[in-house]
């Protein structure tokens, strides 16, 4: 019996050594891989040509238009007819001032500061002419400018006609107002 047991356990071990993983595991089987759907490119939209950006400078006249761009004036700044804050009776009154955005190359760059502009407030109640007083670069004049010419006002009054005034008006630029995803 001796001998059974010996043989039965020589073959249970022979058979156990034969069946054990050797602790190494075979390579994963490799699926091919899916071409990715053809996709047709889509073709770029022809945009209508844009009027070239104005770079705002320092005493120079610009212009609001109907399609938001800039438009510098040429003509001389001394024939202009503007009444200053002492010679009218009664001032221009503010009724809205828009904020202007930051641009993003402003804020990346990490530009703050003051633009200071000389507004001529129209007897009709529009937005004459702007004059860039102080600048800033990366187009924060170029958006000051544009938020300039959202003012909304009641014109100014002299012996009790509407005239043209010039008003100051500062636009402040500080990262900490500031946001990414803000103006």
């Amino acid at each position: 019996m001796r001998k059974l047991l010996l043989i039965i356990s020589t073959i249970l071990l022979i058979s156990t050594a034969s069946l054990a993983q050797s602790g190494r595991r075979k390579p994963p089987v490799s699926s091919p891989t899916p071409l990715p759907d053809s996709v047709p490119t889509p073709t770029p939209k022809t945009r209508e040509p844009r009027a070239p950006e104005v770079t705002a400078e320092k005493n120079q006249d610009y212009r609001c238009t109907d399609d938001g761009t800039l438009a510098h004036l040429m003509d001389d700044p001394v024939t202009v007819k503007g009444f200053q804050l002492k010679e009218v009776d009664t001032r221009a009154e503010i009724l809205a001032r828009p904020e202007p955005k930051y641009t993003e190359a402003a804020r990346h760059v990490g530009v703050q500061g003051v633009v200071v502009l000389k507004v001529l407030l129209g007897a009709d109640g529009q937005i004459q002419r702007i004059r860039v007083v102080r600048r800033l670069p990366y187009g924060l004049t170029e958006n000051a400018i544009r938020a300039a010419c959202e003012i909304k006002f009641k014109p100014a009054l002299k012996d009790g006609q509407q005239v043209p005034m010039w008003a100051s008006m500062e636009y402040g630029f500080s990262l900490a107002k500031s946001s990414v995803y803000g103006p």
